[in-house]
């Protein structure tokens, strides 16, 4: 199992600061819905379920990367970009005492998960399993370009299953009620 880098588990702490900071709003909001300082209750309640929803799936995405899991990486970059945009917002707005902490919490993030060590290890390793290496993941050839017709596997060669009865002349043939003809292109103009 590969080293996770610093720089990843830097960005795991910024995504549960995201998490807690998300609760605490929940929690405000909920108390202030129980004190009726909300507009409705009915959307007090509905808000305050949501954020706590939120900073439950904010968590998972923390423990998500500090575990170094592949598919953590995208809703940790989003997050990220909408903790800034959020803070965008509130700079706008005058409220530099919100909006300048979440610009700076979203900067770090991103700039965590950015690193190359990080992306790195949330990325896996490259397409056709090893060191550059060439073809599918699966390790079946690649598929013809558009208008190629597929290379024939010659027997004995290391793409083709040595297999009793699966010769040339075993090949399997479309039933003759079942054949199709052959699809006519449209003519380009």
């Amino acid at each position: 199992m590969e080293q996770r880098p610093p720089s990843l588990l830097g960005a795991a702490a910024v995504q549960a600061a995201d998490a807690v900071i998300v609760l605490a709003a929940s929690v405000l909001a909920g108390v202030d819905t129980l004190a009726g300082k909300s507009y409705q209750m009915g959307s007090g309640i509905a808000l305050t379920l949501i954020g706590l929803a939120t900073a439950a799936a904010l968590a998972w995405v923390a423990v998500g990367l500090s575990r170094a899991r592949r598919w953590s990486r995208t809703p940790a970059v989003l997050t990220q970009l909408f903790v800034g945009i959020v803070g965008i917002y509130l700079v706008q707005g005058h409220r530099y005492a919100w909006g300048i902490p979440a610009l700076v919490l979203a900067g770090a993030g991103l700039a965590l998960l950015l690193v190359p060590a990080s992306f790195r290890v949330l990325s896996g390793p490259p397409p056709g399993g090893g060191r550059g290496g060439t073809g599918t993941p699966s390790g079946s050839p690649p598929r013809p370009a558009p208008g190629q017709k597929p290379r024939q596997a010659k027997p004995g060669s290391p793409g083709e299953a040595a297999s009793p009865g699966k010769g040339p002349s075993s090949a399997r043939t479309p039933s003759p009620g079942k054949a199709r003809p052959p699809r006519k292109r449209p003519a380009r103009g």
